[in-house]
């Protein structure tokens, strides 16, 4: 029987990230979720990707996924991965929205095809770029870290850049401008 973690107590707080950070972040980790519409409404799927030079989020998709639709027709979508901590109530979050559009350029289609492997058993010959018009990120830290994990003074991910490292975790919240937001802003 797991229990339920606690509520985040008083020592918890909020950091904004900045793009480079966000971006940062994403490139340490493989996998996140991609949001998009499909027949008028709103659709998730867990996805693998890479991010290229650009910061710019690749992904591989096969001839029938409803992304190819909404790529083909260069909508916007967003993207968001994160790594938490529910009993630290630590980590971080970083959210991308941008337009979704398919990659047909023959070098580039090599390219990802070689340096990005498919989770699934099925064949994805299709690659689509988001880019990375909005980056949003946040950081739940302890504040008794405040020094050590990006405080004052301190980086915004982490004295040891954005992997966390065994035993720690850097948590984010993704969210727009109108989402929630840190004590004392608005």
């Amino acid at each position: 029987m797991t229990g339920r973690p606690l509520p985040p107590g008083p020592g918890t707080r909020m950091v904004e990230l900045d793009r480079r950070a966000s971006i940062t972040l994403l490139t340490g980790v493989s996998m996140g979720r991609v949001g998009f519409t499909h027949q008028a409404l709103p659709v998730i799927r867990p996805v693998n990707h890479l991010v290229n030079d650009d910061g710019d989020i690749v992904i591989r998709t096969h001839a029938g996924a409803a992304l190819l639709a909404t790529a083909s027709a260069s909508e916007v979508v967003v993207y968001e991965a994160d790594q938490i901590d529910e009993t630290t109530h630590t980590g971080w979050s970083v959210m991308v929205t941008g337009t979704a559009s398919r990659v047909t350029d023959p070098r580039a289609l090599s390219r990802y095809r070689t340096e990005l492997t498919p989770w699934i058993n099925t064949e994805t010959e299709h690659v689509v770029r988001i880019r990375a018009e909005f980056v949003t990120g946040y950081r739940l830290a302890s504040t008794a870290s405040q020094g050590e994990r990006g405080g004052p003074g301190g980086p915004p991910y982490g004295p040891d850049g954005p992997s966390p490292g065994p035993g720690r975790c850097h948590t984010l919240e993704a969210s727009d401008r109108r989402g929630p937001r840190p004590e004392g802003r608005s």
